[in-house]
């Protein structure tokens, strides 16, 4: 009697689960497969040599199947993407490690920037500066920044087209960084562009 109530709650739930839960449902067969499918085949010793290699194999690849897409689900979580609420409005996750991130086509570049409402500029790392088109050797280093390895020098450069989930602004001022720096960072010299800017259940949202 169990067994049939157990049956019987099963279809339904299924049908319940969203398209996301019966792809990580299925990444997680697939892996539970893998695992005790190569479990049983190295345990067969009656297997040919090439047999049970080439079987060996084959679960392998379906567990890295399921592996990466177990990875795009996590990695979504672990990394959370920017939002465009309406045509004014862009919603960003606070990350794993407590910063905002936004990416930003600049010059059809995308550029990936760490959100600094204590910046005064929007700092360019001298890599992402080169990806963009400029280069960083040929810049003119005449203002300073006070940064937590010191003060560096910085260039004063324009950047001619600045895009965020179809808002677009133009020439926007930033400075490249003349020293070590990981990610950009977006001051106000772009925020400054937004009416408003609040922080509210873990996001921050940007709004025109």
């Amino acid at each position: 009697m169990a067994l049939g109530v157990l049956g019987s709650g099963v279809k339904p739930y299924i049908l319940s689960m969203s398209a996301d839960q019966i792809m990580q449902l299925t990444y997680l067969v697939l892996l539970a497969a893998a695992i005790g499918g190569s479990a049983i085949v190295a345990g067969r010793s009656n297997m040919g040599k090439m047999a049970q290699q080439a079987a060996i194999w084959a679960l392998i690849f379906v567990g890295v199947v399921g592996a990466y897409g177990l990875w795009e689900d996590i990695s979504s979580d672990v990394n959370p993407r920017q939002a465009m609420v309406d045509a004014n409005t862009i919603a960003v996750p606070r990350g794993f490690d407590g910063h905002y991130r936004l990416t930003l086509d600049i010059n059809d570049t995308p550029v990936s920037f760490i959100v600094d409402t204590g910046a005064s500029q929007v700092v360019l790392s001298q890599r992402d500066a080169a990806r963009i088109g400029l280069d960083p050797a040929n810049l003119t280093y005449s203002g300073n920044a006070s940064t937590a390895n010191g003060v560096v020098r910085t260039a004063p450069v324009i950047l001619n087209e600045v895009a965020l989930e179809g808002i677009i602004d133009r020439g926007v001022q930033a400075v490249v960084n003349g020293g070590e720096m990981d990610t950009s960072l977006l001051g106000m010299t772009y925020l400054g562009f937004y009416d408003r800017i609040e922080i509210t259940n873990g996001e921050l949202v940007l709004i025109r």
